[in-house]
C-alpha cells in the first residue's frame, strides 16, 4: 500500500567524536542518493515545513515523480530492500485471526454433527429394542442393546457437555474477534485500506495541514456505472473492480493512502498534493485504467472510471470532505466528456 505498506524506517546514527562527522564531507554528497537527499531537505526548507520523517518522506516521493527513470529505480530498489513496518505486521495479524475465526466456527460445526449423528443412533438403537422385543427368542439379544443404550447415552452426555463447553469458548472467541475487526484497517476483499482507516488519516491530515499550511487532496474512484449496467455480471464486476483497486496501488505514491470507503468506491489521499497536481493524478489514473486489458468470455472490455476531487481543509469535517469529493465524481458523471471532475466546498 502505497502510504505504509513498504517500510518507512530511518535510523540517524551519530558519532561520539565530532571529528568523524567532519570527516564524512557532508556539505559535498557523492552519491545520487545523497544528492537528492539534499534537495529533498532544502525543499522542505524552502516551503517552510519542519524537517521531520514524516514530512521528509512525503517531499522524498513527491520529488521523486519528477527525477529521472534510472534514478527512480535506483533509489526505489533502495527503499524495497528496507524491512516492513508495524502496519505491514497488522494486516498479516488481521488476516491470521480471520483465518482463526473460520477455524473455530468449522470446529463447533464439526462438533454439532458429530452430537447430531450420536443422536441419530441413540433413536436407531430404540427403533431396533423395540423391533426385538415382540420376539421372545431375542432377549438376550435385547440384553446386549440394552447395555449398548447405556454406554451411548452416555457417550451422548460428555458429547453434550463438551458441546455447550464449545459452544462458550465459541461464542468468546467470536466477541473477541468481532473487537478485533472493529479496529482493523485492512479491507480483505481489494486488499487496500478499509474506512475506517481512511477517515482516521484524513482526520490526521486536517490537522497537519491546520498546524503546516500545506495543501492536500482526496480523491473518490469508482467503476463506470455506465459499465456496470452495460456488464451486468455480478461476479465480473467483482473482478473488474479488484482491478482498479490493484491499478490504485501501482499508480499510488508511498505517501499515498488507497482505501475501499464501501460498494465499489475507493478513495486516495494525497498528501502535499494540490487541486492541479490532483487533477494531472487523476488524468494519469483514467489513462492507466483504461490502457488496461480486461477479457469477459471472448470480448475485451475497457475499463472506464469516474472520479472526483476535492481539497482536504481544516475549514470542513472528515464527512464533509469525503461528501465534497463524491460531489465531484457526481460532476464527472453528469458530463460525459468527463473522467473526473474537483468539487470545492468553499465555492458552495
Amino acid at each position: 500500500m502505497a502510504e505504509s505498506l513498504r517500510s518507512r524506517n530511518r535510523r540517524s546514527i551519530v558519532s561520539e567524536e565530532p571529528e568523524s562527522i567532519n570527516s564524512l564531507n557532508m556539505d559535498e554528497p557523492s552519491s545520487d542518493l545523497e544528492i537528492y537527499s539534499k534537495e529533498v531537505l532544502n525543499a522542505l526548507i524552502s516551503d517552510n515545513l519542519p524537517p521531520t520523517p514524516n514530512n521528509f518522506s512525503l517531499y522524498f516521493d513527491r520529488l521523486l515523480e519528477d527525477k529521472s527513470e534510472s534514478l527512480r529505480k535506483q533509489i526505489v530498489s533502495v527503499l524495497d530492500l528496507e524491512e516492513g513496518n508495524n502496519e505491514e505486521t497488522t494486516i498479516v495479524l488481521e488476516k491470521n485471526l480471520k483465518k482463526g475465526f473460520i477455524s473455530v466456527r468449522n470446529i463447533l460445526t464439526l462438533s454439532a454433527n458429530l452430537y447430531k449423528n450420536m443422536a441419530l443412533m441413540t433413536k436407531i438403537l430404540d427403533k431396533r429394542k423395540e423391533e426385538l422385543g415382540d420376539h421372545a427368542d431375542a432377549q438376550e439379544a435385547l440384553s446386549i442393546i440394552s447395555i449398548l443404550e447405556a454406554d451411548v447415552s452416555k457417550l451422548n452426555a460428555i458429547l453434550k457437555k463438551q458441546s455447550s463447553q464449545m459452544k462458550s469458548l465459541y461464542e468468546e472467541t467470536a466477541d473477541i474477534v468481532k473487537t478485533v475487526e472493529n479496529e482493523t484497517i485492512f479491507d480483505n476483499q481489494y486488499g487496500v485500506y478499509n474506512r475506517r482507516y481512511l477517515m482516521t488519516k484524513v482526520g490526521q491530515e486536517i490537522e497537519l495541514i491546520r498546524e503546516f499550511k500545506h495543501k492536500s487532496s482526496l480523491i473518490m474512484i469508482e467503476l463506470s456505472r455506465e459499465l456496470q449496467e452495460t456488464v451486468g455480471n455480478k461476479k465480473a464486476l467483482t473482478l473488474m473492480t479488484r482491478t482498479i483497486a490493484r491499478l490504485l496501488l501501482k499508480t499510488s505514491r508511498r505517501s499515498d493512502t488507497v482505501a475501499h470507503y464501501g460498494n465499489g468506491v475507493f478513495a486516495m489521499l494525497l498528501k502535499h498534493t494540490d487541486i492541479i497536481s490532483a487533477k494531472k493524478a487523476s488524468e494519469r489514473l483514467c489513462d492507466l485504467v483504461a490502457n488496461s486489458n480486461f477479457f469477459l468470455a471472448d470480448r475485451e472490455i475497457v475499463l472506464k472510471i469516474s472520479i472526483g476531487i476535492t481539497e482536504v481543509t481544516p475549514l470542513y469535517s472528515v464527512e464533509e470532505i469525503v461528501v465534497s469529493s463524491m460531489d465531484g465524481m457526481e460532476k464527472a458523471y453528469a458530463d460525459n466528456k468527463l473522467d473526473y471532475a474537483v468539487s470545492l466546498k468553499i465555492e458552495n
